[in-house]
C-alpha cells in the first residue's frame, strides 16, 4: 500500500508523493537549548524518528534528508545564562549554557533510541541567511523597518492563516497582547530586533545602524531553506507550534521565495498531559526526559529509554496522550517479554510487512504494537521466527539487545537460581496434572515473591502445557 499521511494544511489523509524520490526532504523543529527537554518535547522527536526510519526503508537511507534544528539564540537562553553564570560575560555564559544543554539533549534522546538527523543546523550558524530573507521580504513589500526592527506585514499576504484555519479578522479580534506602536497591524511579527547592551548581536539588515538578532520564526525559514530548498516535502512538529510559529514560517518563506507552499505536507503531533492534567511547573508535574531516565521522580522508578519510546508510541501521534506511570509499566512489561525471548538472537531480514503496512497508514503505531504482540507470541512458540521478529523491533528502535535487568535501571540486579526455579516449575506442572490446584498456586506465589513471573502456553504440536519464566521484580 502507498504511504499516506495526514496533512494539516489540507486537513485530510493523502498519498505521499515526494518532490524527488531520490531526495526526500523533511524538517522538524528542534529544541531551544536553555534547559532540559521535557517529555512533551520528546513526543515529536520520537514520532518523526519513526517517520524518518520509514522513509529510509521505502526510499533508501541515502535518499532521505532529515533536518532537525537547534535554536541557540533566544531570550530564554539569555535569561538562563545571566542567572546561572553571573560572573561571566553574557556571551560567554550563553555559549556555556547552549553547549551544556545541547549535549544533555543529545544524550537524552539517544537513550530514546532516536537516530541522528541527516543535518542539525544551529540558528547562530545561519545569520547570513536570515538577514537575506529579511532584505528580500522588505524589497518585495512584505516587511518593513520600524524603530530598528524588521517586521512582517501580515496584511500583505491574502491567505495568511491557512494552516491554522484562521482568518486575519478573527486573529486580530482575538489578539490580547499589547500592540507595539510601531506596528502597522496587530498581527505583524518580528523578523529582526535590536540587541540590548551585552546581548548577542550581528550586523542588521536593511541599513539598520545598530546590531540586532533574529526573531524566532525567521530562524526555521532560513535553516530549512538552506538545507532543504525553497519547497520541500514534509514539515513536522507539535500541534502547539502550528500557530503562530509554523504559520509565520510559511508566510516568510512563501513571500520571500514567491512559492505557493513552503512544504507540501505539514504534520503535527497532539498535546501531552501528565496523569490527566496539563503539564506545568506550578502543578508540580513538569517532567523532563532526564528525570524520567535518571531519577525516580515519576512513578517512583527510573525508566529505560526504550520503555519511554514504546509508551509514547502507544497512542496515535495525532491524538492527545496522557502520560501516566501505568502506561510506562505496561511498556516495560512488554519489553521485558521481548528481552526474555529475543536477547542474544541475531536480527535477520527486513521488518515485518504488516508493521510496514500499519506505519504507511499515517504512522498507525497502536496497530503496530498490536502486531508486535502477535509476532512476539509467535517467536516464543517458534524460535525460528525470532531473528525476523528481532529485526522488526530493532527497525522501530524498540529493542537493542537489552536484558530484563537493563530495563529496570536504578535497581539492584536480581540473583536467580535457575535450577531451583526449574525444579519448582516441574513440581507445579506435576501438581496441575494431579489437579492439586492449591499446591500449584502456592508454588506460583512462591516464585512471584522472588520476582519470577510464570507464563503458561499450550504446545500446538503436543497439546502439553509448557511454562516459561522471567524476572519481573
Amino acid at each position: 500500500m502507498p504511504l499516506t499521511l495526514y496533512n494539516t494544511l489540507t486537513r485530510r489523509k493523502e498519498p505521499f508523493q515526494p518532490i524527488d524520490p531520490a531526495n526526500v526532504r523533511m524538517y522538524v523543529c528542534g529544541p531551544t537549548v536553555y534547559d532540559y527537554a521535557h517529555i512533551g518535547n520528546a513526543r515529536p522527536i520520537i514520532v518523526f524518528d519513526v517517520l524518518f526510519r520509514l522513509l529510509r526503508h521505502i526510499y533508501g537511507p541515502e535518499h532521505v534528508t532529515y533536518a532537525r534544528n537547534i535554536t541557540d539564540v533566544d531570550d530564554k537562553i539569555n535569561a538562563r545564562a545571566a542567572r546561572d553564570f553571573p560572573d561571566l560575560a553574557l556571551n560567554d555564559a550563553i555559549a556555556r549554557v547552549t553547549a551544556e544543554t545541547t549535549s544533555q539533549f543529545h544524550k537524552d534522546i539517544a537513550a530514546l533510541g532516536v537516530l541522528e538527523p541527516t543535518v542539525e543546523p544551529r540558528a547562530t550558524g545561519h545569520i547570513d541567511e536570515m538577514v537575506a530573507l529579511c532584505e528580500a521580504l522588505v524589497a518585495k513589500g512584505h516587511a518593513y523597518v520600524a524603530e530598528d526592527h524588521v517586521l512582517f506585514d501580515v496584511g500583505s499576504m491574502p491567505d495568511y492563516g491557512r494552516l491554522s484555519n484562521r482568518s486575519l479578522e478573527e486573529m486580530e479580534a482575538g489578539a490580547r497582547v499589547e500592540v507595539a506602536p510601531y506596528k502597522k497591524g496587530p498581527m505583524d511579527f518580528v523578523l529582526w530586533k535590536p540587541s540590548k547592551e551585552g546581548e548577542p548581536g550581528w550586523p542588521s539588515p536593511c541599513g539598520i545602524a545598530v546590531k540586532g538578532r533574529p526573531g524566532w520564526h525567521i530562524e526555521c525559514s532560513a535553516m530549512s531553506g538552506k538545507h532543504l530548498g525553497e519547497v520541500f516535502d514534509i514539515h513536522g512538529g507539535g500541534i502547539d507550534l502550528a500557530f503562530p510559529h509554523h504559520e509565520n514560517e510559511i508566510a516568510q518563506s512563501r513571500c520571500a521565495h514567491g512559492t505557493p507552499v513552503m512544504a507540501n505536507v505539514w504534520m503535527h503531533n497532539g498535546f501531552l498531559q501528565v496523569e490527566g492534567e496539563k503539564m506545568s511547573k506550578s502543578l508540580g508535574n513538569f517532567i523532563t526526559i532526564h528525570e524520567l531516565l535518571d531519577t525516580k521522580k515519576f512513578g517512583a522508578s527510573q525508566w529505560h529509554g526504550r520503555v519511554v519510546r514504546l509508551a509514547m508510541l502507544g497512542t496515535h501521534y495525532r491524538q492527545p496522550i496522557d502520560w501516566t506511570a501505568d502506561r510506562l509499566v505496561q511498556a516495560r512489561d512488554m519489553l521485558s517479554d521481548v528481552a526474555s525471548v529475543l536477547q542474544g538472537v541475531e536480527a535477520e531480514g527486513p521488518p515485518h510487512p504488516e508493521v510496514i503496512a500499519a506505519l504507511q497508514d499515517d504512522l498507525n503505531t497502536p496497530s503496530v504494537i498490536s502486531i508486535l504482540h502477535g509476532l512476539l507470541k509467535s517467536a516464543r512458540r517458534n524460535p525460528a521466527s525470532a531473528p525476523s521478529v528481532k529485526a522488526t523491533f530493532a527497525f522501530l528502535g524498540l529493542y537493542g539487545n537489552e536484558s530484563v535487568d537493563d530495563l529496570y535501571p536504578g535497581r539492584e540486579a536480581v540473583t536467580v537460581d535457575a535450577d531451583h526455579v526449574a525444579s519448582l516449575i516441574t513440581a507445579r506442572l506435576d501438581a496441575r496434572k494431579a489437579k492439586n490446584w492449591a499446591e500449584s498456586d502456592r508454588i506460583r506465589d512462591e516464585l512471584a515473591a522472588q520476582g519470577i513471573q510464570l507464563k503458561d502456553s499450550k504446545n500446538p504440536a503436543t497439546g502439553e502445557i509448557e511454562t516459561t519464566w522471567e524476572v519481573k521484580r
